[in-house]
């Protein structure tokens, strides 16, 4: 199980060329990637995604990736030699008009726009090897991050699921004398209201039988307890699992409503509403995994 929040750095340093990889995530009902990267190196974006999808299946990552290439190599210096003619001789007649100087050292002239050029003629198998080296080691660092994150979430399910089929159990244990409370409430009933002890077993029956339909959550509670077991048997899994928990826990709210609509019981409801307060915290927490 993994979550969504992560964060990951690295860098990678070769022959004077610097990369700077840092990652990070948010929560995202699908997978949304960003990157930003430098205009020099723009046609490996497509390479980065490609990379990080690999690895990551939901949540909304954010990648910023630093280029700095203090390297001689795959570097071309030109002058520019028409333009820099043209510098001169304008210079020399502005000079000769004022009555100044003309002459101008090789140096300045190159410091003028567009006379030296220098173009980098890079080898884009190489610069994408190596900043692969420092993309890997900060998606190793953050999908560890989002694996962390996950087992704290994983422990925390793991208690509340557990918390909600102790529930499940007094629930069970309940209603079990729930249909003979009722029988001796209603016969108490009757003798009070027709001052006899006599009574019409007939329909009495029939009355128990009606309630009994009415109140079992016997169908519910076994629904409910599957639920619990997929539970348990889906967070264990090394995949991502948060749309199918999502579902299930829609399924569990589902029947956990049935039963608290059917309960004549104050301890049934009041575990009912415990039952529903920790799938809502579940609910609010599975958000967070991948």
């Amino acid at each position: 199980m993994n979550s969504m929040t992560g964060f990951g750095r690295a860098n990678y340093e070769n022959d004077g060329r610097i990369y700077n990889v840092e990652i990070k995530s948010v929560n995202h009902r699908y997978c949304d990637i960003s990157v930003k990267i430098p205009r020099s190196i723009s046609y490996l974006e497509e390479k980065v995604k490609k990379q990080i999808l690999s690895c990551i299946v939901r949540g909304k990552i954010d990648v910023y990736i630093t280029f700095d290439n203090n390297s001689t190599k795959g570097k071309n210096i030109k002058i520019n030699k028409e333009l820099a003619k043209v510098y001169i001789e304008e210079l020399k007649s502005l000079a000769i008009e004022n009555d100044i100087d003309s002459i101008i050292p090789i140096i300045e002239i190159s410091k003028f726009p567009d006379v030296l050029m220098i173009k980098n003629v890079e080898d884009e198998i190489t610069i994408w090897n190596e900043l692969e080296n420092a993309l890997q080691k900060a998606l190793n660092n953050f999908v560890e991050m989002r694996i962390q994150e996950g087992n704290k979430i994983k422990e925390d399910l793991e208690n509340r699921i557990n918390s909600i089929e102790q529930k499940v159990l007094q629930i069970s244990k309940y209603t079990t004398g729930l249909v003979e409370e009722y029988v001796v409430k209603l016969e108490t009933r009757i003798k009070e209201i027709l001052k006899t002890d006599i009574i019409d077993k007939e329909r009495l029956n029939q009355e128990i039988v009606i309630y009994a339909e009415k109140c079992s959550v016997e169908e519910e509670l076994t629904r409910l307890n599957s639920h619990i077991i997929q539970f348990k048997e889906i967070i264990k899994q090394n995949v991502p699992i948060g749309k199918k928990i999502d579902f299930l826990i829609q399924e569990m709210n589902r029947e956990t409503n049935t039963i608290g609509s059917k309960s004549g019981s104050l301890e049934i409801t009041n575990l009912v509403i415990d039952i529903k307060t920790q799938l809502e915290d579940i609910r609010e927490q599975i958000q967070n995994i991948e």
